[in-house]
């Protein structure tokens, strides 16, 4: 007979497969998908502890001894640069009684040492000191929990999964990609965390649609003709991929969106083309600093990026973003957007923070307040999942593929 505890695990297990079965297709998700902590649970372990995450872009941590401390839905992680130069990711918990070991949020440090019995750990995670334990003890075995770690064009993504999704394909889309834009040269210019009290379903299915563009970014779609569907762009996304090839470059564009059912991780990436005479993603469309990468000049366009279902990048030619989504509980989840520009720009001399910040800010702030505004409409009992229009072909796609990811142990 089944344990009071397993028989409630495998009836809630039960439950949710049949609310995924029972979707209809070409529709939103029906209410509890956003507000049962069952279903949430499943969610960070079957999508966000299963895919690999945008944690930072690896100028945040330059120097050996450099640290920053990331906190993702209930995890914490300790992402520092060793003496050697490399990076390694490792759970902020000690091995020990499982305090804490990093109590700052960022810093530089030789070693972390636990505030609770002094167990000393190295920038790369391994115990260096372990007072007063028995000689017996092997202090090779009781490390810091370590992630996996991958860094690409400047980025540092991480696992937390035993074996990781294959990356070889989001790798070489981003050399294709974010390469040639010389991400791998590039600094951070600003962040912003944004706390959004939504599931976070909701903010990246917002976030991967632009059919609420025109209504809801009246500054955004001024410049960007993502607004518009797609085969009403087509002359000007053909202009821009004229210019782009007639400045000697090749943006990679791919469609590798695929669930994990072949053990690979999904990337996505596309361009598009912002309207006549406008350089980037600026309130006047005129540039906000210094050229990147290969670009020699603007060619009007943007390179958008979906990755492992958390992670999304902006590329344009003097500037980058990087959206990362975070969970935090059934009904609160955080938004940070990073700044990029080139290593070499200087704040002041090459590009003004406010005006490079000023379009992702507004939009970003809007994008909140339409967000909440759906968590609170879905929260009524009353609440029928509507048809997914046209223009939202991507939040259908994510839809499809968030299903499938929490279908499957």
């Amino acid at each position: 007979m089944l344990a009071p505890e397993s028989f409630y695990h495998s009836a809630s297990q039960d439950r949710i497969d049949l609310l995924v079965a029972a979707h209809k297709p070409g529709h939103a998700l029906e209410r509890p998908f956003y507000m049962d902590p069952d279903i949430y649970e499943r969610d960070l372990e079957r999508v966000f502890y299963r895919h690999w995450h945008c944690l930072a872009h690896e100028s945040v941590i330059p120097n050996p001894g450099d640290f920053e401390v990331f906190k993702l839905a209930s995890e914490a992680v300790i992402l520092s640069r060793a003496k050697d130069g490399s990076i390694h990711a490792m759970l902020n918990l000690c091995r020990h009684r499982g305090a804490e070991v990093c109590t700052k949020p960022k810093g530089n440090a030789k070693a972390f040492v636990c505030p609770y019995h002094a167990w000393t750990y190295g920038n790369d995670g391994a115990l260096r000191a372990a007072r007063l334990m028995p000689k017996d003890f092997k202090r090779e075995e009781h490390g810091l929990k370590k992630l996996h770690v991958r860094t690409v064009e400047g980025l540092v993504f991480i696992s937390f999964a035993k074996e990781p999704l294959d990356f070889s394909e989001v790798e070489n889309l981003l050399h294709a990609t974010a390469g040639q834009y010389g991400w791998g040269e590039a600094k951070v210019a600003h962040r912003e965390m944004y706390t959004i009290n939504a599931n976070w379903k909701l903010a990246v299915e917002n976030y991967v649609e632009c059919y609420h563009c025109g209504p809801a970014h009246p500054e955004y779609s001024q410049t960007h003709a993502l607004e518009q569907p797609l085969h009403m762009i087509e002359e000007l996304n053909a202009r821009m991929e004229a210019r782009t090839c007639a400045l000697g470059i090749d943006v990679g564009a791919g469609d590798h969106w695929q669930t994990s059912r072949n053990g690979k991780e999904a990337i996505h990436a596309f361009r598009y083309a912002l309207y006549d005479g406008v350089k980037t993603g600026s309130k006047d469309g005129s540039a906000l600093s210094t050229l990147m990468g290969r670009f020699s000049d603007f060619d009007g366009g943007v390179t958008s990026v979906h990755l492992g279902g958390t992670t999304f990048l902006v590329c344009y030619a003097d500037h980058g973003m990087i959206y990362r989504f975070i969970p935090r509980s059934v009904d609160v989840c955080e938004m940070e957007l990073i700044w990029l520009v080139d290593a070499k720009a200087e704040e002041g001399r090459d590009y003004d923070l406010e005006k490079l910040t000023w379009l992702w800010k507004v939009t970003t702030d809007e994008d909140k307040a339409i967000i909440e505004h759906t968590a609170r409409g879905v929260r009524s009992h009353f609440y029928e999942p509507g048809p997914i229009a046209p223009m939202e072909q991507n939040e259908l796609r994510y839809i499809n593929w968030y299903l499938d990811e929490v279908s499957r142990p």
